[in-house]
């Protein structure tokens, strides 16, 4: 079977089971690693075995970052201030006379960066997690 999808090609040979062991092919190169382990899980999962833990999952504290980050593009997109976007994602009230000072301010001011990283093509690097360098 052979399928493309854009660039990536991504050939899988599945051959009649008779009893013969299979083997595995794996180029060496910059995707080795995650190589390795998708035919660990695959050949754990082929004895009967519980594959394992999946490298690619995100963590949960991963996946809240992105949600308060995503919440926090819908409010900067619908004119709401970040003080009122703290409150509303935190639930905490501060006051604007001491937002400048509050930990909040520059909590909100990184998510902010973030959130922007995310719609400049940073949200590309969530596919290649967890190999970021490759």
């Amino acid at each position: 079977m052979l399928v493309e999808q854009g660039e990536t090609i991504l050939r899988l040979y599945v051959l009649p089971p008779d009893g013969d062991h299979v083997g595995v092919i794996l180029p060496l190169d910059a995707l080795f690693e995650v190589r390795v382990q998708a035919a660990l899980r695959l050949w754990r999962v082929l004895n009967g075995r519980p594959p394992g833990r999946d490298p690619g999952r995100l963590s949960s504290d991963r996946i809240s970052r992105l949600i308060l980050a995503l919440r926090t593009l819908d409010g900067l997109d619908d004119g709401v201030s970040q003080r009122e976007i703290a409150g509303i994602l935190f639930g905490r009230e501060v006051s604007a006379g001491d937002w400048l000072s509050h930990d909040l301010h520059f909590r909100m001011k990184r998510l902010a960066r973030f959130a922007q990283g995310l719609t400049e093509g940073g949200y590309r690097r969530l596919l290649r997690h967890p190999f970021r360098r490759q």
